[in-house]
């Protein structure tokens, strides 16, 4: 995804980002789960909750989830990322800088190397974090102790964690894909605290090309407010949001181009498939990790893509819905 994107949905989280859990639409059974928890630690009168995975695809809400809690629990909320997470010193840095009650949000924790896990399990569990001072025979241990704190590790490839560190997390909770309904409610919301006006027919139209994700409803939002401020009188209506969603090539299903040129390599390059994801993301110029975490998801749940042991599959109705003939002998050996 363009870094340009990427910086303009960081701006959108944070203007739009649900202040209450009134405001926190959609993920019904998670917010009451994590309510209940939260809840329970009060009437305890503890200062912080058991750790908490949040996983689930790109832009459904496991950031703003983890401020929510923040709120609740009113405690301070510090961010980071697995990436970020290089040294046992940047880990030291940001554990000891930790105070009673905080709350750490680590986003993409599974992007943690090993080391850095090995030394994350006592933090977690214990509350202890063990460092090596010197080297060869003058090397002690040093253990320090930690302010109690609640981790919330939020990641899109769930898989890719190790299972000792999913085993510290006392809750994990997965987050889906919205319904239209809910994506409406939404696009409403973020329309009045932005000011826009928007009929509701245009609601619909944005909701139904938002890919059922709320960053990307959003950020439609913001575009179509665009494209209503140059080429109508600064109102949404159905016509300005079908033109302003034709004019990014976001077709009525919500997909991008991206989308589309991975399915017509498939289709076009490899007779519909199997085809692996290295040669795929070879063929589309696009990173694996794109592939896996952007294009996938939605495609396979819209059941445009099928994935086998012997790789991705373009469906029957990925074919109709290019307008691309369909052999059924094509992607016959799966």
């Amino acid at each position: 995804m363009p870094s340009k994107i990427i910086q303009e949905d960081k701006t959108l989280d944070i203007t739009l980002r649900p202040r209450t859990w009134d405001d926190f639409v959609g993920q019904e059974k998670i917010k009451k789960n994590i309510k209940i928890i939260l809840e329970a630690v009060k009437k305890r009168r503890e200062k912080s909750c058991e750790h908490l995975l949040l996983y689930g695809n790109s832009g459904l809400g496991k950031t703003s989830l983890a401020y929510l809690v923040a709120k609740e629990m009113g405690a301070t909320i510090k961010t980071t990322t697995g990436p970020a997470i290089k040294k046992v010193g940047d880990l030291a840095a940001i554990l000891t800088n930790l105070e009673e009650g905080d709350i750490l949000f680590c986003d993409e924790c599974h992007r943690m190397n090993n080391m850095i896990e090995e030394f994350l399990y006592p933090a977690l569990e214990d509350f202890k974090l063990s460092l090596i001072i010197g080297q060869g025979p003058m090397a002690r241990t040093m253990e320090l102790n930690l302010p109690k704190f609640t981790f919330i590790g939020a990641t899109t490839r769930v898989a890719l964690l190790s299972a000792p560190l999913r085993n510290r997390f006392g809750a994990t909770f997965q987050l889906s894909f919205y319904t239209i309904n809910d994506i409406e409610e939404i696009i409403k919301r973020s329309g009045k605290r932005l000011n826009i006006e928007i009929d509701q027919d245009a609601i619909n139209v944005i909701a139904k090309r938002s890919r059922f994700t709320p960053r990307v409803a959003n950020r439609l939002l913001k575009r179509a407010r665009d494209f209503a401020q140059v080429e109508g009188r600064g109102i949404i209506t159905k016509d300005i949001a079908e033109k302003a969603l034709d004019f990014l090539e976001i077709d009525k299903l919500g997909l991008e181009f991206g989308d589309r040129k991975i399915l017509k390599t498939i289709i076009e390059k490899f007779q519909g498939g199997p085809v692996g994801l290295q040669t795929l993301a070879a063929a589309t110029a696009e990173e694996e990790d794109t592939i896996l975490d952007i294009y996938e998801p939605y495609l396979m749940q819209l059941g445009f893509l099928e994935r086998t042991p012997r790789g991705r599959i373009a469906t029957k109705i990925a074919y109709q819905h290019l307008n691309e003939k369909y052999n059924s002998s094509q992607n016959h050996l799966i």
